[in-house]
């Protein structure tokens, strides 16, 4: 099957030798996002909700590059440093989300790129 890039000047330019998403017949991959400001680069200050609705700005302009939205989404993965920060975390979630919610696990890891305290990643389904 044909892969196809998306990339988009609305999130920041990936950090790495990957995609910012990867598209695969109607099946888009996103990439993880953090909560850098596409112009500066530079990661968002003031705690884990910013930088929660400015990762998922990120991964909605991957997803409108792609040709959807976040209404596509069928599955999400959330990685975060503290995990006690999940009533914050649910908090941005809900600004970007309305039911039918996509599948989703919360991970807890020690660490994300940059001094990030929130990355999240996606996979879509384009009708």
């Amino acid at each position: 099957m044909e892969k196809k890039i998306i990339s988009t000047n609305g999130a920041p330019a990936a950090i790495g030798p990957y995609s910012q998403a990867v598209r695969s017949g109607q099946s888009v991959y996103l990439s993880g996002q953090i909560a850098l400001d596409p112009a500066s680069g530079q990661l968002v200050e003031g705690g884990i909700e910013p930088q929660a609705r400015r990762a998922l700005q990120n991964l909605a302009a991957v997803a409108a590059a792609a040709g959807g939205s976040l209404g596509d989404c069928v599955k999400l993965t959330i990685y975060v440093t503290d995990m006690a920060s999940f009533p914050q975390v649910n908090a941005a979630m809900e600004e970007f989300f309305v039911a039918p919610f996509p599948a989703r696990a919360t991970v807890g890891v020690a660490s994300l790129p940059r001094g990030a305290l929130f990355e999240i990643d996606a996979v879509m389904v384009l009708g």
